[in-house]
């Protein structure tokens, strides 16, 4: 017995320092390969749009984050490959009354994040308002409120710059779909602070003519040129496009310097230069793989006659291919592995970082009280005539971690009312979803597989089957595979023997983000409040 007993302490002990954020390593994606180098992608998540800047020793990155609460993720590293979530920059999107509902594709597009003055700053578009900054001294604790920098519809995609002179300037997109144009890149005076602009801007590049879609726009300045790096030709199938000028107003010269090539790496674009304190340059950009999200790649970066080179030329037309596996970055010191977390056991006070709700959080969503060994999702009514959950915003999500994985969950449902209408469950959401819900009636508890096909345009859930259960305990599980995101649904009575259940789904992707998995727990219109699901833990494996 006493030898059962410190096995399991030890097995215990060691799980909880799996699920230390310091400490956590994926059981199904690792970048570092432990021997000099890694291999891409350093993140296969759906970090859209990242840019990423070097504070001393300490680089962070952030990422659109669309309507996702909260949102602005801060992820930190020490050696440019292992990185961890380590805070949002916005605990709420704004403005608040607007986020209260989902708004799926709207809300923080592409971020820039800078140093300045001691202080990072993040700036980004809000495609329906306009250009957002937030900054902090600690980006571990809280940011200051957000500020509205410049007004207007259409307005994405912003990087400051900060001249020798002090003087301060912003350059950014246009979104199409709220603009009436697209394609034109703008460069606007800011003040000092760089919490306001000060004129109407001026145009500086025009892609229409053979860089189309040109947008997602980085500002540099090096050897006397002021930089834009900005993406053109697409998401999926886009190229990165540098521009350079002695005069901040232009003329640009143009040149194309990554594109996929012979590479399986579509649309290798939009992201961020980074140079070392050894002085090497790295460029980080995403790739968009559907289901999967836009996931985050680097690559390694030269000069050659003041243009920047990235990848490999591989064809020697002067244009640079992605590279799949290369030495890692020159940070002057040896890093442990280190990955976002994505597995937990709810046994800290409060949610962990990996989760993201689907609109401003309320408080009655869910407890996580200090000492309970799980989490407690309280069932909320869902939006009237509601077909499905693509509205719902208690939705509790993160983002597909890898390629191939499984998510298992143990949930128990307490309806507190004989009467149907409290259901709980295993979701995989996306324009199209599918769940695996644990509900009720009078004569007991059942669990179904549904789908929502088309859930975007309002098409209803349905029931693939289902089958009843002796007990309010169940626990789900789903097996996501590559290359298609196939999802296949499976439940346990006693958490060892799984059946497969209802029909294999695809997953797709949400509006302008991969698709996600989670915990839901909702109530039809009709029933009586009251009713809360426990879910003792989340487990993401092979």
């Amino acid at each position: 017995m006493k030898l059962f007993s410190v096995l399991t302490f030890l097995l215990i002990t060691l799980n909880i320092l799996a699920q230390n954020s310091d400490t956590y390593r994926s059981e199904v994606w690792v970048s570092d390969n432990q021997d000099g180098t890694y291999t891409n992608p350093i993140l296969y998540a759906d970090y859209s749009d990242p840019d990423v800047v070097r504070v001393g020793d300490d680089y962070y990155m952030t990422a659109s984050s669309f309507n996702a609460a909260p949102g602005l993720p801060i992820l930190h590293s020490k050696d440019m490959i292992n990185l961890k979530l380590i805070n949002y920059a916005l605990p709420k999107q704004v403005p608040e009354e607007t986020f209260a509902v989902p708004q799926h594709g709207n809300g923080v597009w592409a971020p820039s994040i800078r140093s300045h003055n001691n202080e990072l700053y993040i700036y980004w578009g809000d495609p329906d308002h306009g250009i957002y900054m937030v900054k902090t001294d600690d980006p571990y604790r809280n940011w200051e409120e957000p500020v509205l920098v410049m007004e207007g519809k259409g307005l994405i995609d912003p990087s400051p710059l900060w001249d020798d002179d002090e003087k301060a300037y912003l350059v950014h997109a246009y979104a199409g779909s709220r603009a009436g144009v697209k394609s034109l890149l703008s460069v606007n005076k800011m003040n000092a602070e760089g919490t306001k602009v000060l004129d109407a801007g001026r145009h500086v590049f025009d892609g229409h003519d053979d860089q189309p879609t040109v947008e997602g726009t980085k500002f540099y300045k090096r050897n006397g040129y002021y930089y834009i790096f900005a993406p053109a030709g697409g998401v999926s199938t886009g190229w990165q496009l540098i521009l350079r000028s002695k005069n901040i107003y232009g003329p640009y010269e143009k040149k194309i310097v990554l594109e996929q090539g012979s590479t399986d790496i579509n649309g290798p674009h939009q992201g961020a230069w980074v140079q070392t304190p050894e002085e090497e340059d790295w460029f980080y950009h995403f790739q968009d793989v559907e289901a999967y999200g836009r996931i985050v790649h680097l690559q390694p970066m030269s000069w050659e006659n003041d243009w920047p080179v990235m990848g490999e030329d591989k064809d020697g037309n002067g244009i640079g291919e992605p590279v799949k596996t290369f030495k890692k970055p020159n940070v002057g010191k040896s890093f442990s592995v280190v990955t976002p977390v994505e597995s937990t056991e709810f046994e800290e006070d409060s949610l962990g970082m990996q989760w993201q709700w689907q609109a401003n959080p309320e408080v009655v969503w869910h407890a996580k009280l200090t000492g309970n060994d799980y989490l407690r999702l309280f069932s909320i009514k869902t939006p009237e005539d509601s077909p499905n959950l693509w509205m719902t915003p208690n939705l509790l999500l993160q983002k597909f971690p890898a390629p191939d994985f499984t998510a298992t969950t143990k949930i128990s449902l307490f309806p507190q009312e004989a009467e149907q209408g409290k259901r709980a469950g295993l979701i995989v959401m996306g324009m199209d979803y599918a769940t695996l819900t644990l509900t009720h009636d009078e004569e007991g508890f059942i669990i179904r597989q549904t789908q929502a096909i088309d859930a975007i345009d309002g098409e209803e859930e349905v029931t693939i089957t289902e089958k009843r259960i002796p007990s309010n305990e169940v626990v789900f599980r789903v097996e996501v595979n590559a290359p298609d995101a196939m999802c296949r649904f499976s439940y346990s009575e006693d958490g060892k023997s799984f059946i497969q259940i209802g029909d294999a789904f695809k997953a797709q992707p949400g509006k302008w983000i991969g698709a996600k998995v989670g915990l839901f727990n909702v109530s039809t219109q009709e029933a009586k409040r009251g009713g809360y699901a426990d879910v003792q833990y989340f487990r993401i494996i092979k």
